[in-house]
């Protein structure tokens, strides 16, 4: 006897219950009533069978087929369920590492691209630095040619000075000595004597004193020290001599010779004297004419361009201060108009205070007196202000786009039905019971927390 399967053609099979096992035993056959007289045979012996016994080893075959096919079908759904997350967890870790294959070639894309900026700014840093230091360069050059220059214009300039100077200098001594030549004869010619031949020592003496005076002269106007004292005999000396010459020239020559030696012992100190003048003004860096009418002119200028500048600046501050007169004057009339009553309050105690006019430390006393706040803050326009921001706030809450909305529920799946409004006709609504619902299956439940940490994980990579 064998049992039959728990399915058939996919659907469950009812087992039946064994309650007349007589019934399920086959009929037994009468034998045939024979024509013929058999020969007596020995009957055989019947075995004996427990059907109740049979009954109860299929039943327990059922059961136990049953169970199998049934941890068969937990086991298949199990590998089934395993083989549902390996296969999402495959394809997430494969999402997973495209996203981060993504992220990773967008980080590289950014890092070159800023190493690439940075080389760009690096190189423009660098060729400014070099722009930058080869213009220093040129400047700091041209700085050197032009003080080469100056330096070679200046040394060109002294080196001309100085050969004008010491041909001037030249010229003046040799002036000198042909004006002692011309002069000396007539001089000796009047100390002359056969008796005392010697007095004509005196001519050269006279001559060769002015000489010596003139020299020291020289070395007190090179070594700094006072000079007019030597000028000054030097002088005396040159009178001397051109008075000698003069009267010894009017006596025994005529007045041309008298004169004109006279005029070479004069000429040739004065000559020589104007050369040391020269050398003593440029050593004390005495301008010149031209220099001191420049200067003088200069200074008309700037003196001109001080008063006009004055003058400039004090028709400014006038016109300042009256443009100020005139918007105080025009602001006390607007507030005598719009404020007639802080106005007067504001006079009466500008004049309790002594001053002739509403200052503004007065203004914002005076209207914290009689309203208690800044000037322009009354008790009117803080209800108005206050008013206005009510009405604001109503208009506000009754915007849709500020009132919040109520979020559907993360929780609600298509299996779960969404709870039914509540019915006029019955006097409670319905309510969920604990089990109503089907729970999750947990590789579902799996499936649906490791989605969750994605999407998390996403979102904190996004922050």
């Amino acid at each position: 006897m064998t049992t039959s399967p728990p399915q058939v053609n996919g659907h469950r099979r009812r087992i039946p219950v064994i309650t007349e096992w007589q019934s399920l035993l086959a009929p037994v056959e009468e034998p045939a009533v024979a024509t013929t007289a058999p020969e007596p045979q020995p009957e055989p012996a019947e075995p004996t069978v427990d059907l109740v016994a049979e009954a109860k080893a299929d039943a327990i075959r059922t059961k136990a087929y049953a169970d199998a096919e049934e941890q068969r079908a937990r086991a298949e759904a199990e590998a089934e369920a395993v083989r549902i997350k390996a296969e999402g967890d495959a394809k997430a870790a494969e999402v997973k590492a495209i996203e981060e294959a993504r992220k990773l070639k967008l980080a590289n894309d950014k890092a070159q691209a800023r190493a690439v900026e940075e080389q760009a700014a690096r190189d423009a840093r660098i060729a400014e630095s070099d722009r930058k230091r080869a213009v220093a360069e040129r400047g700091q050059q041209e700085d050197e040619r032009a003080h080469q220059e100056q330096q070679q214009n200046a040394a060109a300039a002294e080196a001309e000075i100085a050969k004008a100077a010491s041909t001037w200098r030249g010229y003046a001594i040799a002036f000198y000595a042909v004006c002692a030549v011309v002069a000396l004869p007539v001089q000796i010619a009047a100390f002359w004597d056969p008796n005392a031949w010697w007095l004509v020592i005196a001519p050269l003496m006279l001559e060769g004193a002015a000489l010596v005076v003139t020299k020291g002269a020289a070395a007190a106007v090179a070594a700094n020290r006072p000079h007019w004292h030597y000028r000054t005999v030097a002088w005396l000396f040159a009178f001397i001599a051109a008075g000698i010459n003069l009267k010894h020239g009017l006596d025994a020559f005529d007045p041309a010779t008298a004169f004109g030696t006279a005029f070479a012992s004069l000429a040739g100190p004065g000559v020589w004297d104007l050369h040391e003048h020269g050398r003593i003004r440029r050593r004390d860096g005495v301008l010149t004419r031209r220099e001191r009418r420049a200067a003088k002119k200069a200074e008309k200028g700037l003196a001109a361009a001080k008063a006009a500048q004055q003058a400039r600046e004090e028709a400014r501050e006038k016109a300042r201060q009256e443009a100020m007169e005139a918007i105080e004057k025009r602001l006390a009339e607007q507030r005598a108009q719009e404020f007639p009553d802080e106005w007067k309050y504001a006079l009466k105690l500008a004049i309790a205070k002594g001053e002739t006019t509403v200052t503004e430390s007065i203004w914002e006393q005076a209207w914290a007196d009689l309203h208690a706040a800044n000037p322009g803050v009354t008790a009117n326009s803080v209800s108005a202000r206050n008013a206005a921001a009510k009405h604001m706030q109503r208009v506000l809450e009754r915007d849709p786009a500020n009132t919040p909305s109520k979020p559907a529920s993360s929780q609600r799946v298509i299996q779960v039905k969404a709870p039914g409004k509540r019915s006029s006709y019955r006097p409670t609504p319905p309510r969920r019971k604990p089990n109503d619902t089907p729970k999750f299956h947990p590789v579902a439940r799996a499936l649906a927390a490791d989605a969750k940490r994605q999407s998390n994980a996403s979102t904190e990579e996004q922050k």
